[in-house]
């Protein structure tokens, strides 16, 4: 995880420090979203039939190879935006393939009777690193280059990879009745309908089908500030990636002191935690539209991350809770889908920030969040009351 906040960092302002294009530095970031349209469905698919921890591990070493490639392209200075694009495709499609068996994997290691505590600790985990990460990234952005940052995500990766190898649970899941071993044709039409299974599923648990909705909307509204910070750094602050990494910081410290609570609450009361957090979250987005002062947003990204933290921890537990574990794998792999559908926030926000400045983007996309919020709070009882 501090390898991809890292790069979340060193991709969007290196884009934007090449090119000054809001449009271009959406079109990079989107890139990673592309795969993520279609691809976490046969991701599930595979976290449901064969070794989580080796899926885990094949995407982990992937990463580190497209993060040493761009490292070569900017040391031999032949480093161009759309190779940040393709970079950000591929990573896509990694994250893609590999975050359903990550998330399914968590049940066998903790059980569902610790499965709250153990998400909310796995998001203080990130949080940490969202801390730490982002000003590592930036200082040394700012006095070494980019490359060198790209360096360390690479060796990152390959750690993490090592690490896996340590990882111990309670053995594979049971596959479905269907033979695996049917090749060509056969296959094929096994792994659409396992899809189609998982799709029908879902369709039938309401709560699961609301979580899933609301989890696209956060995705689309509360997400692409992230990706257009180098815009504010850059246009409305003027500074540089240093001041990025601070943001980004803090935003994790709010969202470690998020992570923490939703661990040591328990049970009571998630989905009016859930909704609340939405609300901050949607309230401090529109705070930083609105007050175009550095010190203020720093201030701001407390809650936002606190926000953001606490409504993605919850809504991934109820999510799990609530799915059979012969399709846990195929439901996490339809949340994993909402991170495609991104575009539909960055791209309008790049090109709104084009015409009319950061500020009015983030605005518009800090009010659709607030109204989404409401429309679940008053007309879907099941998701307030959830426990």
């Amino acid at each position: 995880m501090s390898a991809m906040q890292m790069q979340m960092l060193s991709r969007g302002y290196l884009v934007y420090d090449m090119e000054s294009s809001g449009s271009l530095l959406g079109l990079v970031n989107v890139g990673a979203s592309i795969p993520m349209l279609v691809l976490p469905l046969f991701g599930g698919v595979l976290a449901d039939r064969i070794n989580r921890k080796r899926i885990i591990q094949a995407g982990q070493i992937a990463a580190a190879l497209i993060a040493f490639s761009v490292f070569v392209l900017i040391r031999t200075e032949r480093i161009e935006w759309f190779h940040l694009l393709v970079s950000s495709i591929m990573q896509g499609t990694m994250f893609a393939l590999m975050m359903p068996a990550r998330q399914a994997l968590i049940p066998q290691l903790v059980g569902k009777g610790l499965l709250s505590n153990a998400l909310a600790l796995n998001t203080a985990a990130m949080s940490a690193t969202t801390l730490a990460a982002p000003s590592v990234a930036g200082v040394l952005y700012g006095y070494f280059g980019p490359s060198n940052v790209y360096l360390l995500i690479g060796i990152l990766s390959l750690g993490s990879c090592i690490a896996t190898l340590f990882i111990r649970h309670n053995g594979d899941i049971e596959p479905d009745s269907k033979s695996h071993n049917v090749e060509g044709k056969g296959a094929i039409n096994n792994l659409l309908s396992d899809i189609s299974e998982g799709l029908k599923y879902v369709k039938s648990q309401r709560l699961i089908m609301v979580l899933l909705i609301m989890a696209l909307a956060t995705t689309v509204l509360a997400q692409p500030f992230r990706f257009l910070m180098p815009i504010f750094v850059v246009d409305v602050y003027n500074l540089g990636p240093e001041s990025m990494g601070l943001l980004m910081s803090v935003m994790g410290l709010g969202a470690l002191a998020g992570s923490i609570y939703i661990a040591a609450h328990g049970n009571k009361n998630r989905g009016r935690i859930l909704l609340v957090g939405s609300f901050v979250s949607g309230l401090s987005l529109l705070g930083v539209a609105v007050v175009p002062i550095y010190m203020w947003a720093v201030l701001f990204m407390i809650p936002l991350g606190l926000g953001d933290a606490s409504r993605r921890t919850i809504i991934m537990t109820l999510i799990m809770e609530k799915s059979e574990e012969r399709y846990r794998g195929r439901v996490m792999s339809i949340f994993m889908l909402n991170f495609g559908l991104m575009p539909l926030g960055v791209l309008p926000a790049g090109v709104i920030s084009d015409l009319f400045g950061g500020q009015m983007a983030i605005g518009i996309l800090a009010v659709l969040l607030i109204m989404v919020t409401s429309w679940v709070w008053f007309y879907h009882d099941g998701v307030r009351n959830s426990q």
